[in-house]
């Protein structure tokens, strides 16, 4: 998209450009920067905008999100803060109210790994404090779910189904499909401008919308693609089903990629991992063979668009590179690299596996945000994995020292839209070891969100680019030219920037 402004002159501002690290203006024609310098020498233009000394840098991109599921969160149920199966029986019961007799209560972000009991009430204590309507709660990982009596029915014989209410998995994709589908067409364009609305306001100009069979339907897909652009942040689409490459391209997907399920969640205890899980039995779910990964990305290169896998744990993660490895024996290694393709979360990861997604020129589309939340030796990661795997799990910094592709995302609303804590996560992890520095963290929350979705030019500010660009104010000041994000000497924690303006490709799509 271009835009259809006049040529505009920004000045009296900072510019986080390599190209131009001193510059004070900038020119943006035709959707495009077309100059950058100081102030002092821009050239005239038909508008001005006074940046009142704020911070330029290249807009955000979140690599990883479910816009739908956004916008409910931030129009409904937030359960993120309850702490016991009585408090969130109470926000049930306090926000049905709110509902239609005949609605469905949607809410999200339970998380019963900070519960002290970690009991979650059954299907009928939800059905009563849902005043008789059908309640759908998406757990934290939006990999498992708690229903209602006269919602759990559609779940009835589908694996991952239990008569308490806690669905995972195909039984929780059964109850959701029945969930998501009570939404009118109007109701689910509105979440999904809520949601791409609250990204804009977040300094974010591109999404990657991942869906797929279980995740949302054809039609909520098409929906949000629908809107990409339209005054809100571009929308990559991505959907993920095995054999699904021709699917994805009449969809109007970027790839058949996204949510390509070959395992579930940590925290659902749904990730195949390696060793049985620390805290309950088994080794989790996988549903992908290294043979189908091989057959799926086969299909990606005849039908020529990018593909890629959700893959968390360990066991998932080396079956799909096996299945890298099966295809690259039918196609050739170069013609791998060259499709770009991805493995979303890639939680738990060891050198030889680094090794090979950096033969394979895999990106790993990652949420740095999952250590924040879960990780360390006393959260959720430890009671799933025990300490010292919890401590080995997110390798980013180590992926991004092997030379791994990163695009870092939040997967919303797993975690929130908060691109700036996603930089800081990145920096400052849980294991001191897999440190990497702010500006790298930065340009794969930019730079590598845009490569990701095969568009190498953006997510710098150099003339010749799309101005895709956002607007700070950094109450905390700078380091090395971006906003200070890490704790002092002393330990205070910077304030956040605020966002006063996000612009892609010349149009601006929030102002403060």
């Amino acid at each position: 998209m271009t835009a259809e402004h006049p040529p505009t002159r920004y000045r009296n501002g900072r510019f986080y450009s390599a190209a131009e690290p001193r510059a004070t203006a900038m020119l943006v024609r035709d959707g495009r920067i077309v100059w950058l310098g100081a102030d002092a020498d821009a050239p005239a233009a038909d508008r001005t905008v006074d940046l009142d000394g704020a911070l330029v840098t290249p807009a955000f991109v979140d690599a990883h999100l479910h816009a739908t599921d956004t916008g409910l969160a931030f129009d409904g149920l937030d359960l993120s803060g309850t702490r016991s199966a009585g408090e969130l029986l109470d926000a049930v019961a306090a926000f049905a109210r709110t509902r239609p007799a005949d609605g469905v209560v949607h809410g999200h972000g339970w998380d019963e790994s900070t519960w002290p009991d970690q009991t979650p009430p059954s299907a009928e204590v939800l059905e009563r404090a849902a005043g008789g309507r059908r309640a759908y709660l998406s757990q934290a990982s939006v990999h498992s779910a708690l229903c209602s009596s006269s919602l759990l029915p559609a779940a009835a014989g589908v694996p991952g189904y239990d008569a308490s209410g806690w669905v995972r998995e195909q039984a929780h994709h059964a109850v959701r499909a029945v969930a998501l589908g009570a939404l009118t067409p109007e109701q689910r364009t509105a979440a999904q401008r809520t949601a791409l609305r609250r990204a804009a306001a977040t300094g974010v100009a591109a999404v990657h919308e991942c869906a797929g069979p279980g995740t949302s339907s054809e039609a909520d897909f098409a929906s949000v693609l629908a809107l990409s652009g339209d005054g809100l942040p571009l929308v990559f689409g991505y959907w993920g089903e095995l054999g699904g490459a021709a699917k994805a391209r009449e969809l109007g997907a970027v790839g058949a990629a996204g949510d390509l399920y070959a395992d579930g969640a940590l925290g659902s205890r749904t990730a195949s991992v390696r060793s049985p899980y620390h805290d309950g039995p088994g080794c989790g779910e996988a549903f992908v063979t290294a043979a189908q990964a091989a057959d799926h990305l086969l299909d990606c290169v005849s039908v020529g668009v990018q593909g890629g896998f959700h893959a968390i744990g360990d066991a998932a993660i080396e079956t799909v590179l096996e299945g890298f490895a099966l295809a690259a024996r039918a196609v050739g290694v170069d013609r791998l690299r060259e499709g770009r393709y991805r493995v979303e979360h890639v939680e738990l990861i060891d050198k030889p596996m680094i090794a090979r997604m950096v033969e394979f020129g895999v990106v790993a589309s990652v949420q740095p945000v999952f250590d924040l939340l879960w990780g360390g030796p006393d959260r959720m990661y430890a009671q799933r994995l025990g300490v010292e795997r919890a401590m080995a799990s997110n390798p980013i910094g180590a992926m991004h020292a092997t030379g791994v592709a990163l695009a870092f995302g939040s997967d919303s609303p797993v975690t929130a839209l908060d691109p700036w804590t996603v930089v800081a996560a990145a920096a400052a992890p849980r294991n001191p070891a897999y440190r990497m520095s702010v500006r790298a963290a930065f340009a794969a929350s930019t730079r590598g969100g845009w490569r990701a979705a095969g568009q190498d030019g953006a997510g710098t500010l150099v003339p010749g680019a799309a101005a895709s660009f956002a607007v700070w104010e950094t109450p905390g000041g700078l380091r090395d030219g971006l906003p200070a994000l890490l704790p002092d000497v002393d330990g205070a924690v910077p304030p956040r920037p605020v966002c006063r303006r996000t612009v892609l490709s010349g149009q601006t799509i929030y102002e403060e």
